[in-house]
Protein backbone atom coordinates (compact mmCIF):
# COMPACT_ATOMS: atom_id res chain seq x y z
CA UNK A 1 0.00 0.00 0.00
CA UNK A 2 1.42 3.39 -1.00
CA UNK A 3 1.84 6.31 1.36
CA UNK A 4 -1.16 8.49 2.13
CA UNK A 5 -1.28 12.00 0.68
CA UNK A 6 -0.30 13.54 4.04
CA UNK A 7 2.60 11.09 4.51
CA UNK A 8 3.72 11.76 0.96
CA UNK A 9 3.78 15.55 1.52
CA UNK A 10 5.77 15.12 4.75
CA UNK A 11 8.28 12.90 2.96
CA UNK A 12 8.69 15.34 0.08
CA UNK A 13 9.24 18.22 2.51
CA UNK A 14 11.98 16.29 4.35
CA UNK A 15 13.58 15.15 1.08
CA UNK A 16 13.70 18.76 -0.13
CA UNK A 17 15.40 19.88 3.11
CA UNK A 18 17.92 17.00 2.90
CA UNK A 19 18.74 17.77 -0.73
CA UNK A 20 19.29 21.42 0.15
CA UNK A 21 21.87 20.38 2.76
CA UNK A 22 23.55 17.55 0.91
CA UNK A 23 23.79 18.52 -2.77
CA UNK A 24 27.11 19.98 -3.93
CA UNK A 25 27.29 23.50 -5.41
CA UNK A 26 25.71 23.81 -8.87
CA UNK A 27 29.03 24.10 -10.71
CA UNK A 28 30.14 20.66 -9.40
CA UNK A 29 26.94 18.75 -10.15
CA UNK A 30 28.13 17.55 -13.56
CA UNK A 31 30.88 15.60 -11.79
CA UNK A 32 29.04 14.57 -8.63
CA UNK A 33 25.47 15.00 -7.47
CA UNK A 34 23.10 13.47 -4.96
CA UNK A 35 19.59 12.33 -5.77
CA UNK A 36 16.65 11.11 -3.79
CA UNK A 37 13.54 9.34 -5.03
CA UNK A 38 10.28 8.33 -3.47
CA UNK A 39 8.99 5.07 -4.93
CA UNK A 40 5.87 3.55 -3.41
CA UNK A 41 6.71 3.07 0.27
CA UNK A 42 10.46 3.58 -0.09
CA UNK A 43 12.79 6.56 -0.07
CA UNK A 44 16.12 5.97 -1.78
CA UNK A 45 19.22 8.18 -1.68
CA UNK A 46 21.77 7.78 -4.47
CA UNK A 47 24.89 9.37 -5.88
CA UNK A 48 25.03 10.53 -9.52
CA UNK A 49 28.36 10.52 -11.38
CA UNK A 50 29.55 10.28 -14.97
CA UNK A 51 30.30 6.72 -16.02
CA UNK A 52 34.08 6.14 -16.09
CA UNK A 53 34.16 4.51 -19.54
CA UNK A 54 31.58 6.90 -21.05
CA UNK A 55 31.60 10.29 -19.27
CA UNK A 56 28.52 11.50 -21.17
CA UNK A 57 26.46 8.76 -19.47
CA UNK A 58 25.37 9.38 -15.87
CA UNK A 59 25.19 6.46 -13.46
CA UNK A 60 23.40 6.20 -10.14
CA UNK A 61 24.97 4.45 -7.17
CA UNK A 62 22.56 3.54 -4.35
CA UNK A 63 23.54 4.89 -0.93
CA UNK A 64 20.64 4.33 1.46
CA UNK A 65 17.02 3.26 1.51
CA UNK A 66 14.15 3.41 3.98
CA UNK A 67 10.94 1.45 3.52
CA UNK A 68 7.76 2.21 5.44
CA UNK A 69 6.24 -0.76 7.26
CA UNK A 70 2.64 0.27 7.80
CA UNK A 71 1.87 -2.50 10.33
CA UNK A 72 4.60 -1.12 12.62
CA UNK A 73 4.26 2.53 11.64
CA UNK A 74 8.06 2.69 11.29
CA UNK A 75 10.68 2.99 8.56
CA UNK A 76 13.22 0.18 8.05
CA UNK A 77 16.67 1.57 7.20
CA UNK A 78 19.15 -0.05 4.80
CA UNK A 79 22.57 0.76 3.39
CA UNK A 80 24.12 -0.57 0.17
CA UNK A 81 27.07 -2.87 0.78
CA UNK A 82 29.96 -3.13 -1.65
CA UNK A 83 28.54 -6.46 -2.85
CA UNK A 84 25.49 -4.49 -4.12
CA UNK A 85 23.09 -5.91 -1.53
CA UNK A 86 20.93 -3.92 0.83
CA UNK A 87 21.94 -4.47 4.45
CA UNK A 88 19.95 -3.50 7.52
CA UNK A 89 21.58 -0.43 9.07
CA UNK A 90 22.84 -1.12 12.57
CA UNK A 91 22.48 0.24 15.20
CA UNK A 92 19.36 2.03 13.83
CA UNK A 93 17.52 -0.59 11.81
CA UNK A 94 14.21 1.26 12.25
CA UNK A 95 13.24 4.90 12.71
CA UNK A 96 9.93 6.68 13.27
CA UNK A 97 10.17 9.29 10.49
CA UNK A 98 11.79 10.02 7.15
CA UNK A 99 13.48 12.97 8.85
CA UNK A 100 15.25 10.58 11.26
CA UNK A 101 16.33 8.42 8.33
CA UNK A 102 17.70 11.34 6.31
CA UNK A 103 19.47 12.77 9.36
CA UNK A 104 21.16 9.40 9.96
CA UNK A 105 22.28 9.32 6.31
CA UNK A 106 23.52 12.91 6.52
CA UNK A 107 25.52 12.29 9.74
CA UNK A 108 26.78 8.85 8.67
CA UNK A 109 28.19 8.15 12.12
CA UNK A 110 29.23 4.59 11.20
CA UNK A 111 30.63 5.39 7.73
CA UNK A 112 28.21 3.11 5.92
CA UNK A 113 26.53 5.48 3.50
CA UNK A 114 29.05 7.88 1.96
CA UNK A 115 32.25 6.54 0.45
Amino acid sequence: MALSEIELKRCLKEIEAFMGRRRPPADFRDELDVGCRLDGQSVEVFEIRPQFSAPAVKQETPIAKATFVRTKGRWRVFWMRQDQRWQSYQPKAEVNTVKEFLNAVDRDEHCCFWR
